[in-house]
């Protein structure tokens, strides 16, 4: 349990946008060998879509080594 905590603060940290950033992404994501399952929040700047959000997440995730399984939800902040 201490490892996921670790490592949800790591992809939060590697993830995260600055504050003024117009759209919050709800996502789920994935690690193989071992198996571990994240959900977290972000933000993305560009349109507040799902199709943008997948796009921008991809990239951002597969760089820490995670494959995006789904965006949950999109919000304009």
């Amino acid at each position: 349990m201490k490892q996921m905590t670790l490592a949800l603060a790591l992809v939060s940290t590697l993830i995260g946008a600055p504050a003024h950033a117009g759209c919050q992404v709800e996502y789920k994501a994935k690690r193989d060998n071992p198996l571990e399952l994240f959900y977290d929040v972000a933000q993305i700047s560009g349109p507040c879509t799902v199709a943008a959000a997948s796009e921008a997440l991809q990239s951002r995730l597969a760089a820490a080594g995670l494959t995006l399984l789904k965006v949950i939800s999109v919000t304009d902040t």
